[in-house]
């Protein structure tokens, strides 16, 4: 497994010098920002994240007033109390995707997200919290709690809001793959690990976050 410095080089190298990767390289919110952000948004941005999993991203976001009004503003308590009638009349509604397993997530996701509040203030207050050198762990946590949550959908969701965190691209898990740290892409608790592991070597060596590691890493190919 090579340095971060070593592997920034070859990313540099690729993309015109240092001074333009690291003008490509956003660093993610503070915890205290991400904490003030209401839950509302954090519904809204999963909702997204689930939709867009699988289809193409483009007509969601074309879409997404339509998203915005049919669930009121994704208020949390609104969509919680989502009935069988309401169901009914969303996978009617042309104004969104007319997918009904992921219609029924923003209700299932919106009773979680209460849940986090009740434990911990605001959904985004645990979510902003959580160590980053256990992103692994919050990963694992929105998969078994929340709803449709699973594979690259929570960590595009969590880097949408500018949480800390990496993304497991083609590219990245080529990488990773290329420094003897996985052999294939990572679908195992002890791959995740590793891939865990890795990345806070890289973010003790560089003072960077996860964010900005997981892009270099992108960007090394």
């Amino acid at each position: 497994m090579r340095s971060f410095d070593e592997l920034f080089d070859i990313a540099a190298e690729r993309k015109g010098g240092t001074d333009e990767l690291n003008s490509m390289l956003k660093p993610p919110e503070s915890p205290s920002y991400l904490a003030k952000i209401t839950d509302d948004r954090w519904l809204a941005t999963a909702t997204k994240c689930i939709f867009q999993a699988g289809f193409t991203w483009k007509v969601v976001e074309n879409m997404w007033p339509g998203f915005e009004a049919a669930f009121n503003g994704f208020d949390v308590h609104k969509c919680a109390a989502l009935n069988e009638d309401d169901f009914d009349k969303l996978v009617s509604d042309t104004r969104i995707v007319r997918y009904g397993a992921k219609i029924r997530s923003v209700q299932e996701n919106a009773q979680f997200m209460l849940q986090l509040a009740r434990e911990g203030g605001s959904a985004g207050k645990i979510l902003a919290d959580w160590p980053s050198t256990d992103f692994v762990g919050l990963l694992s946590m929105l998969k078994k709690r929340g709803s449709r949550l699973g594979g690259n959908t929570p960590q595009y969701f969590l880097r949408f809001m500018g949480r800390d965190g990496f993304i497991l691209s083609r590219d990245v898990v080529v990488r990773l793959q290329a420094e003897n740290i996985i052999d294939k892409p990572p679908t195992s608790n002890k791959a995740m690990a590793q891939v865990q592991e890795a990345f806070n070597v890289w973010r003790d060596q560089s003072g960077r976050s996860l964010t900005e590691i997981s892009r270099v890493l992108g960007m090394s190919l």
